[in-house]
């Protein structure tokens, strides 16, 4: 089969290069589009994959997005009519959602955020949509796919981190301090539809991080308005690497993570880092899952800053892998959609 796979944003690259490898390793052909946001590209280019980028993020207005994807799914259009196809996949690309059905291409996506309200439109255009096991399924009945959801085992991040072996030199090779104490931070996506709050808890968390004597910040950025934001720390103090990192071992060799986002916290979590989730919204099923088995801390207000230990971290305990038997899973869940 020709197969249509559309990265949008710089975690899936990590999460669909297994299954890009894997449906190639069964024969199958694979188009790879990309889209030009946070380290996308520079990741796939690093991690080997041929692509086409295509299009770019809206930015910080959540109008602007709306009309950039809408805009992305018309070039998406006119740069593959001309091809055929027997599948399209991705990780909720709204764009690939738009223009497989334009394109009269069945589509499958996967997800695992339950409360996004644009997972209406990528779930209902889809032939077949993959979740993890603990998505709720009244959030899928809402979204119209009870019917045509597979739920596969474990979390997405499992997926790939099955594979991981660290790298011990890594914070040398990197330019890192060992003696200080290590703190990846990554600012909300406040744009984004599922986003509820100001950005206050972040700014209070990276506050008390910079202000222990011992901690030296690696700041990721989504947008550039927000490598902006913390011009003013010095660079003994916190730095926003001029390239990307190789976000597995990163998190694994810093002693804390802390985000307002999804992925990096899961990878984080399951890799033994200590990891703080400052989320402004409605945690998701899988994120609560983590905090559950204690793997994931919940900061949801000032109060529980005092909770937050700045400090080297003792010793790592990753889940056990279990990233081959996932990949082999979702792939087969794939393939059967047509």
């Amino acid at each position: 089969m020709r197969i249509w796979v559309d990265i949008v944003n710089s975690p899936q690259v990590l999460f669909l290069r297994p299954i890009i490898s894997e449906l190639e390793r069964r024969g199958h052909e694979v188009v790879l589009t990309t889209r030009d946001f946070a380290q996308t590209i520079e990741l796939a280019d690093r991690a080997g994959l041929r692509h086409t980028p295509l299009g770019r993020h809206g930015g910080a207005s959540r109008g602007r997005t709306i009309r950039v994807n809408l805009e992305r799914a018309v070039a998406l259009v006119r740069h593959l009519r001309r091809q055929r196809f027997d599948l399209a996949i991705s990780h909720n690309s709204y764009s690939q959602a738009i223009a497989a059905r334009l394109l009269g291409v069945p589509f499958v996506t996967m997800m695992d955020y339950e409360h996004t309200r644009p997972n209406h439109l990528a779930f209902r255009l889809a032939r077949r949509v993959l979740v993890p096991d603990v998505f709720p399924e009244a959030a899928l009945r809402a979204f119209g796919a009870a019917h045509k959801t597979v739920r596969y085992p474990g979390l997405k991040e499992e997926l790939y981190l099955g594979q991981f072996v660290p790298d011990p030199d890594f914070l040398t090779r990197s330019s890192l301090p060992t003696e200080k104490t290590l703190v990846v931070v990554r600012p909300p996506a406040y744009w984004a539809d599922y986003y509820r709050g100001k950005g206050d808890l972040f700014r209070a968390l990276l506050r008390h991080i910079l202000d222990d004597p011992s901690s030296f910040v690696v700041f990721l950025p989504r947008i550039a308005e927000q490598a902006c934001s913390v011009r003013h720390v010095p660079p003994a103090k916190l730095i926003v690497p001029a390239q990307a990192l190789d976000g597995p071992n990163l998190l694994y060799h810093a002693d804390v993570v802390a985000s307002a986002g999804g992925t990096m916290n899961r990878e984080a979590a399951l890799l033994g880092t200590p990891t703080y989730t400052v989320f402004e919204g409605l945690l998701g099923a899988v994120d609560k899952a983590l905090i559950c088995q204690g793997r994931l801390r919940s900061i949801r207000s000032e109060r529980d800053l005092e909770t937050v230990k700045i400090q080297k971290k003792v010793c790592c305990q990753p889940l056990p892998a279990r990233g081959a038997e996932l990949v082999a899973f979702v792939t087969d869940a794939i393939l059967e959609a047509v």
